[in-house]
C-alpha cells in the first residue's frame, strides 16, 4: 500500500458553474487542477440556469476528468481514492459529479469521500500555503455562504457564527446587476470601486458591534436598491464607482471587524480568507493591513484557488480519508448542505 505522501487523490467539483478536476499527490501537492467554466454560457442571462448547467456538466465531466488524469501525468487506475463535492450547490450539477466519482470509484475499487463544498474553500489554504496548519480562524465568504469558522485540527472545526439572509457574494451579484454590470457581478464591483469615493454613500453595516459573529447582507443591498431608485426618481445622475465603492466599503468593513473580533475570542493568531469572493482586492487588502496593525497571521489563496476548484476538494479528501471518513454509494447530492460543525470539543 502506497504511502501517505505518495497517494493520489482524485477531486471532482460540479457545485455550480465550473466542472473541475484535480489530482493530488499526499495533501497538499497538485499535480493537476483543471477548471472548465461556464461563465460566457451564462453570462447573456445575467447568471447561472441551473437547467443549462446540470446539461454543460454531463458533457464536460468525463472530458475534465481524462485532462487531469494526462496533466498529473499518472494513469486512471493510479488513482487511490476519489473525493467530490455532494454539497451545497445546485441540484442537478452536484449529480452530475457525484454519479461520475461514484462510478470511478467502483470501477477502480477504491475509496469514495464526499466533501462539503465549503470545507474545501478552507483548505484551499493548505494548499497555497504550505506551513500553514491548525488552529486558525476561517472567514469563509463565497456566492452563497459567509461564515467565520473556527479550525482546531483538520477535521475539528466549529462554526462561529453565519449570515442571517444573503451571503457577500450573492449582495455583491445582485447590486452589479441593478446597476447594469455585466455576470458575475463580484469582480464587476471591485473594478469599479477603485475608481469611486468609498465614503460618498453611507450605507449600512448591519449587526455591527452586536456581540455576534452573525452576518447580514439583505438590508445592505435594499439600500443600495434605494439610493438608486431615489437618485432615479429625483433625476440625479448617480456616479456607479461611487457607489460601488461605498456598497464594497460596508461589506469589507463588517467582514472585517467581525473577523478580528472571532480571532480574539478565539485566541489565535492566524486569520484565513477562503471562498469566491477571497478574490476580491479590497477585501484582500483590508484583511492584510488590519493582520499587521494586530501582528495576526493572514492568509489567502492564490486567484486559481478561490474559485470553484477540485484541488481543494482533493485536498479535504485527503484529510477526510486520513481520518478513516469515507462515503459508502448511497452518497448523494445535498443542494441545501451548511457547514457542520465537526469534532468533538
Amino acid at each position: 500500500m502506497k504511502s501517505e505522501e505518495n497517494r493520489l487523490t482524485l477531486g471532482i467539483e460540479s457545485s455550480c458553474d465550473e466542472t473541475a478536476a484535480a489530482v493530488l499527490r499526499g495533501g497538499r501537492t497538485i499535480l493537476s487542477n483543471i477548471i472548465s467554466t461556464q461563465i460566457p454560457v451564462h453570462r447573456k442571462f445575467g447568471g447561472v440556469v441551473p437547467e443549462i448547467a446540470s446539461r454543460r456538466h454531463i458533457v464536460n465531466i468525463m472530458p475534465v476528468i481524462d485532462e487531469a488524469i494526462a496533466e498529473a501525468g499518472v494513469r486512471l487506475k493510479d488513482i487511490d481514492q476519489v473525493a467530490v463535492t455532494y454539497g451545497p450547490g445546485l441540484v442537478g450539477a452536484l449529480l452530475v459529479g457525484v454519479s461520475a466519482a461514484k462510478a470511478l470509484a467502483f470501477a477502480l475499487d477504491v475509496p469514495l469521500i464526499g466533501v462539503n463544498h465549503l470545507e474545501g474553500h478552507i483548505f484551499a489554504n493548505f494548499l497555497n500555503e504550505k506551513s500553514l496548519e491548525p488552529p486558525f480562524v476561517a472567514l469563509v465568504v463565497s456566492g452563497g455562504h459567509t461564515a467565520l469558522v473556527r479550525v482546531r485540527g483538520y477535521n475539528h472545526f466549529r462554526l462561529m457564527g453565519q449570515t442571517r439572509d444573503d451571503a457577500a457574494g450573492e449582495a455583491f451579484d445582485k447590486v452589479a446587476r441593478v446597476m447594469g454590470l455585466p455576470y458575475p457581478g463580484g469582480p464587476q464591483i471591485d473594478r469599479l470601486a477603485g475608481e469611486g469615493n468609498p465614503l460618498a454613500i453611507d450605507f449600512p453595516q448591519a449587526l455591527r458591534g452586536d456581540g455576534s459573529y452573525e452576518f447580514s447582507f439583505s438590508g445592505l443591498k435594499s439600500a443600495v436598491l434605494n439610493y438608486l431608485n431615489s437618485m432615479q426618481q429625483k433625476g440625479v445622475e448617480v456616479d456607479k464607482a461611487d457607489v460601488a465603492a461605498s456598497f464594497q466599503h460596508a461589506v469589507v468593513e463588517i467582514l472585517a471587524a467581525k473577523s478580528f473580533e472571532a480571532v480574539a475570542e478565539a485566541g489565535m493568531d492566524t486569520l484565513v480568507l477562503a471562498g469566491g469572493v477571497a478574490a476580491n482586492s479590497t477585501l484582500e487588502k483590508r484583511l492584510r493591513e488590519e493582520a499587521g496593525r494586530r501582528g495576526i497571521r493572514f492568509l489567502y489563496p492564490s486567484p486559481v484557488l478561490c474559485t470553484d476548484n477540485a484541488a481543494m476538494i482533493a485536498c479535504r479528501g485527503f484529510y477526510q480519508a486520513k481520518a478513516g471518513k469515507y462515503s459508502d454509494a448511497h452518497l448523494n447530492a445535498v443542494p441545501g448542505l451548511g457547514l457542520l460543525d465537526v469534532g468533538e470539543e
